[in-house]
C-alpha cells in the first residue's frame, strides 16, 4: 500500500518528518491561557540568534512552574495551588493550571528560562551549521 503524503513533490526528498511535526503541532490546541508572545532576538557577540517565547502568567510563583523538553517539544506547564487557610469574601481570581506546548524543530536548545514580573520567558535558539561544501566525483564508463 503506497501512502500518499501532502508533501508528494519530487524536489521535496526526505521531509516526511516535517509533515508529522505540522500534524502534531495542528493537535496540540490550546484554551489560549496563558497569553504568549514569540519574539526574535538578534545575536550579540557570541551568543546566536534566537526566539523568546513570553507567556502572562500573573500569580504562579516560579515553583508553580515547570519548563521541560522532550525530544523536539517545549513544555510549559503552571499550577498553582489553592491556600485553604484564606477566608474568601469575594473570589473573582482562581487558581488555575495550564499547559503550553511548542513544536522545535531539529537542533533547537532551550537557552534558558527566567520569571520576572508575571512574564516567563524561554530563550530558544538554534545553533549556526557550519557551511559544508562538498564536491562530489563524477565516475566515467565506458
Amino acid at each position: 500500500m503506497v501512502r500518499m503524503t501532502t508533501m508528494s513533490s519530487p524536489f521535496l526528498l526526505g521531509f516526511d518528518e516535517i509533515e508529522r511535526a505540522l500534524e502534531r503541532a495542528a493537535k496540540t490546541g490550546s484554551d489560549g491561557y496563558p497569553p504568549y508572545n514569540i519574539e526574535r532576538i538578534a545575536a550579540i557577540g557570541d551568543a546566536p540568534e534566537c526566539l523568546r517565547i513570553t507567556l502572562a502568567v500573573a500569580g504562579f510563583a516560579r515553583e508553580d512552574i515547570e519548563v521541560t523538553q522532550e525530544e523536539s517539544q517545549l513544555w510549559i506547564r503552571g499550577r498553582q495551588r489553592d491556600d485553604k487557610s484564606r477566608d474568601y469574601i469575594h473570589r473573582g481570581i482562581a487558581a488555575r493550571q495550564f499547559q503550553r506546548n511548542f513544536l522545535l524543530a531539529e537542533g533547537m536548545q532551550v537557552l534558558g528560562a527566567e520569571l520576572a514580573n508575571g512574564l516567563l520567558s524561554i530563550d530558544v535558539a538554534k545553533p549556526q551549521p557550519d557551511r559544508v561544501v562538498k564536491k562530489i566525483n563524477i565516475l566515467a564508463r565506458d
